[in-house]
């Protein structure tokens, strides 16, 4: 019988906005943006402050994911962009990548519409909360490094490439669960959860972890619980996402971003000792049976069941190092040739020291790629694709 795997718990509409410095340029003239107004942090009411933020995200060379007061916002910042239309969301990006495989799965929707019944695979069934169409794309924009866009009498340059996220999608807000959930997560094989981050309510969260824990708790012997995390919008609520899951998934896992986030300071992603010590200090902060973290220089679990995921993170990396090469439309030729690639040398030093430092984890080193048009977008999703994939042939 094949593996059963069930993706939740939101898709999306993506626009993603193509990197085009020059109309950038115009932009911030227009605005009149000054270097002393970037800021990651600031509240998005206006296409003027989403600008003031993606400035400061390239000037930072890192991602993240922010919300706008509305969509209207979005679309018409993307307005001023060519745009592709794609679907995201961690477990539809997870059912894309699986499907190059030749994995089925069903995915859990809160939302459809036309785009979504276009481009999701033929092989992932899905189940639907929303009783009617709608659209409330998120706006992707991926920049290279070394892009350089003049701000005042200053350059903004991206010392990394990266991607940023712009959001406000009500039905994921929401994430109302379909009544058929807790019965699909019984009868699966491997159970993603996600989704969580959007919602901005306390008492709405509460009522969508307890569907959650229904279909958890009826889990049959042996199959896997991985829950993926991501940033909050309203970061005191992670908080309770941790309480209530800990206990009831087998893989707790996040980027080097979550990662940061929990212990409130930063990491050295390549020195064992710090990563060791963060791993130890996250254990307490997150108490699942397994944590994993995936970064762009490795991916490892730490816990009792660490060496069972070896096989997963290799799976992860490759699915995720693949995307990465190819973009879009990569092939099964493709992911095996990634497989086949020389790993990071700093990536496979530092997964020496830490397994040598730290006997409880299992690291594996992602692979030394070189592309002039890195694809930044969704690389985290896919590990999840291919990290749930190899979990479910083993």
């Amino acid at each position: 019988m094949s593996t059963r795997y069930v993706l939740g718990l939101g898709g999306t509409v993506d626009y993603e906005l193509a990197w085009t410095p020059d109309v950038l340029d115009r932009l911030v003239a227009e605005h009149a943006i000054t270097p002393d107004e970037l800021d990651v942090h600031v509240p998005i009411g206006s296409e003027r402050d989403l600008l003031r933020t993606l400035l400061a995200f390239v000037r930072d060379g890192v991602g993240g994911e922010r919300f706008v007061a509305s969509s209207d916002i979005v679309a018409a910042f993307a307005g001023h962009f060519p745009v592709r239309v794609t679907l995201g969301g961690t477990c539809v990006r997870a059912a894309i990548a699986m499907d190059v495989l030749g994995l089925a799965s069903t995915v859990h929707l809160v939302s459809i519409d036309d785009h979504v019944r276009r481009l999701l695979p033929a092989s992932t069934s899905y189940l639907c909360s929303a009783e009617s169409d709608s659209l409330d794309p998120h706006l992707i924009v991926q920049f290279p490094a070394g892009t350089t866009i003049r701000v005042g009498s200053d350059e903004v340059v991206a010392p990394h490439p990266n991607r940023i996220i712009y959001v406000n999608d009500p039905p994921n807000r929401e994430l109302l669960l379909h009544p058929g959930l807790p019965d699909a997560m019984a009868d699966a094989d491997v159970v993603l959860v996600s989704g969580f981050n959007v919602i901005q309510d306390a008492e709405t969260l509460e009522h969508r972890l307890a569907d959650v824990r229904k279909g958890l708790q009826r889990l049959a012997p042996g199959a896997l619980a991985y829950f993926e995390d991501a940033g909050y919008h309203v970061p005191a609520l992670a908080r309770r996402v941790r309480d209530e899951l800990s206990g009831l998934v087998d893989v707790y896992a996040m980027n080097e971003d979550e990662l940061q986030s929990w212990l409130g300071r930063t990491v050295d992603l390549l020195d064992a000792d710090d990563v060791a010590a963060a791993l130890v200090e996250l254990a307490s902060v997150v108490p699942a049976p397994t944590r994993v973290v995936h970064t762009k220089h490795w991916a490892l679990a730490h816990g009792g069941d660490a060496e069972r995921y070896r096989a997963p993170l290799l799976g992860g990396i490759t699915m995720a190092g693949t995307r990465y090469v190819h973009g879009d439309g990569f092939t099964p030729d493709d992911y095996a040739a990634t497989g086949t690639t020389t790993p990071q040398p700093e990536g496979v030093a530092f997964a020496a020291a830490l397994e040598s430092v730290l006997p409880s984890a299992v690291c594996v080193p992602a692979f030394a790629l070189d592309t002039a048009a890195p694809t930044t977008i969704g690389l985290g999703d896919t590990f999840v694709g291919g990290f749930l994939a190899a979990a479910g042939r083993a």
